[in-house]
């Protein structure tokens, strides 16, 4: 049940917001999976996450950095500030969390 809820806000999620609205998104619940601050991951995989192409990635990447959100070199990013990051992102993320935290409590 979850996971097809997932997969439905996904694609509402890819079809009606920004790259960066969506990578802020993803990069928060691959902090949440990841329960660190700092993991491993290139843009070529989040590039292929988000059904993007790379350059939508890189520019999304370099404006989170330039506002201090993130730190990203050479695959390894650190969420600098999550509060930032929740802001940036589209509603999706708030409308998963909350269904997660629904149907799995101790699953978040």
């Amino acid at each position: 049940m979850v996971r097809l809820h997932q997969q439905s806000l996904a694609t509402a999620c890819q079809r009606f917001h920004s790259v960066s609205e969506r990578l802020a998104r993803w990069l928060l619940m691959s902090q949440d999976r990841a329960q660190a601050d700092r993991f491993h991951v290139t843009q070529d995989f989040i590039a292929q996450m988000l059904g993007v192409r790379r350059v939508g990635v890189s520019g999304a990447a370099s404006e989170f950095q330039r506002r201090g959100l993130i730190e990203y070199h050479r695959g390894e990013l650190t969420v600098l500030d999550r509060l930032g990051l929740q802001q940036a992102a589209c509603n999706c993320y708030a409308a998963d969390k909350r269904l997660l935290n629904e149907l799995m409590p101790s699953g978040s």
